[in-house]
């Protein structure tokens, strides 16, 4: 069962111009007791506000919507400092727009032709801490990683200090900033500094990225 810190049930947020996709969400997590839907807009300025507002555990974000996109919400969201799971849930399966938005800062993305209960599943992972990414979808992450790899400096775990590979490995496992400011007996803010030098350093544009190259690379959690 998906879990926060304090074992209450996880709290979500929609922001989707889709009415009927808003309304099916809605009555699919009302059956589950540990996922808590607290937000729903179609709105993408309103749903900036509602995050800063209620602070989710997750935010269900549509890729195309009116406006203000997918991404631009999402770059504007994290840019406010929101630290919560995002998880993107659209359509398109194409690789610049998958690339495209877990290098922006986004903890998932899932097809929305996917059936509930797999849905709900993969919700349950996001909120855990774990990246989700729809099953025909991790192929082309993997190819993406390896191509800008190959055409940029091989990262290296030696140039980490062991502080950087401690926080590396709470990222593997999904960790939010708060989470390993607590495992590590450190401040939030000292987090956020040593996860920016250790993206640097790997030559890496997303804590996405590099838990994807540290599970690559066989490092352990």
């Amino acid at each position: 069962m998906a879990q926060t810190v304090d074992d209450t049930p996880a709290t979500l947020l929609i922001i989707d111009d889709h009415p009927l996709l808003r309304r099916g969400i809605r009555q699919l997590l009302e059956l589950e007791d540990d996922l808590d839907l607290i937000g729903e807009t179609g709105d993408p300025e309103a749903g900036i506000r509602l995050a800063t507002d209620i602070e989710p555990d997750i935010i269900l974000l549509d890729l195309n919507m009116p406006g203000l996109s997918g991404l631009e919400t999402l770059q504007r969201l994290r840019a406010d400092g929101f630290t919560g799971r995002i998880v993107v849930f659209t359509i398109s399966d194409s690789e610049e727009d998958v690339v495209a938005v877990l290098r922006n800062g986004a903890d998932g993305y899932l097809l929305k032709d996917m059936e509930p209960d797999d849905m709900v599943r993969q919700l349950r992972q996001a909120v855990s801490g774990r990246m989700v990414v729809s099953e025909r979808l991790t192929a082309i992450l993997a190819e993406a990683l390896r191509n800008q790899r190959s055409a940029s400096a091989t990262p290296d775990i030696r140039n980490l200090t062991q502080r950087e590979r401690e926080i590396l490995r709470e990222l593997v496992a999904g960790q939010s900033n708060k989470r390993i400011a607590r495992n590590l007996d450190i401040t939030e803010g000292t987090v956020k500094v040593h996860i920016k030098h250790l993206l640097k350093k790997l030559n890496l544009r997303s804590r996405v990225e590099a838990a994807v190259w540290a599970v690559q690379e066989g490092i352990e959690q």
